[in-house]
């Protein structure tokens, strides 16, 4: 009876790791595509580690979407910051402020998180051609806050549920209001939350491509997903500078969520069984 346990947790470790090698094979392909030299790129020989490593690719791929990276930077970072801050008051509101209807609102909101991009660029486009908007950075930061809303809703919701009711009580009791109770006292105890919700935001925000292809239409100032499509030729395609194009791309997501994936797991499972 004692042998199975001892025989089962091995076997489950070999097929996790099976599937994460089969999950990185993609990542190992575009890193040693990147480090070829041009003349050494074969669709036949494409798992092959590289003869000589050169760094020729990488240098040509940063210098060409270098500005692009900027841009997404420059959109990336405000759009997370403000989704989430927004996310965090209305998940705030319905978890510990209700009302008559609340849950119906909360549905409402939670129904953005299914429409299709495609679906809403028309009216998108007009009306931030209304508002003057269009093929500016400030719209596509809007445009990605408003669209995450109702996901960061949803996360800081379960959060804020398993909250006791007695804390905030304690603050209404010293006087505090909407906005003291939620500045004083769930704010600081939200680390969690925040970084689940920026992780989580930060992703689709900087992997973007549709929107940001349409609403900046000046490849110049286009996020660094459509830079990396472009460097695509029409006739041909140099391999390793589009490799390392998207690698460049990736490392930003990467880098954060090895360096804080031990948070966002335990913000994941703080709220997995509230709400």
């Amino acid at each position: 009876m004692t042998s199975r346990p001892r025989l089962t947790r091995p076997l489950i470790y070999a097929v996790l790791i099976l599937f994460c090698l089969f999950y990185l094979m993609p990542f190992y392909v575009m890193v040693i595509t990147s480090l070829k030299p041009y003349q050494d790129l074969n669709v036949t020989r494409m798992w092959e580690l590289p003869r000589t490593i050169s760094l020729d690719g990488l240098v040509e791929a940063w210098h060409r979407v270098a500005p692009n990276f900027r841009n997404s930077l420059e959109i990336t970072i405000p759009a997370t910051l403000l989704s989430s801050l927004w996310g965090s008051i209305n998940g705030y509101i319905f978890a510990k402020w209700r009302f008559k209807g609340s849950d119906t609102i909360f549905v409402l909101f939670l129904l953005g998180m299914f429409l299709p991009y495609q679906g809403i660029l028309i009216p998108l486009v007009r009306t931030l051609q209304a508002f003057g908007l269009y093929g500016k950075q400030l719209g596509l930061i809007l445009t990605h806050s408003i669209f995450g809303i109702p996901i960061t809703a949803l996360l800081f919701r379960g959060y804020y549920a398993g909250i006791p009711n007695e804390l905030l009580d304690a603050g209404k009791i010293d006087g505090c209001g909407f906005f003291r109770l939620y500045r004083h006292i769930l704010l600081p105890i939200s680390l969690p939350a925040f970084a689940v919700v920026l992780l989580w935001q930060f992703t689709p925000i900087w992997n973007d491509f549709l929107i940001g292809l349409v609403v900046l239409s000046n490849p110049s100032r286009a996020p660094v997903n459509v830079a990396v499509q472009n460097i695509a030729g029409s006739w041909s395609v140099e391999w390793n500078v589009q490799m390392s194009a998207a690698l460049i791309a990736a490392l930003p997501t990467v880098v954060l969520y090895l360096s804080m994936g031990r948070l966002f797991m335990r913000g994941l499972l703080a709220g997995a069984v509230k709400g």
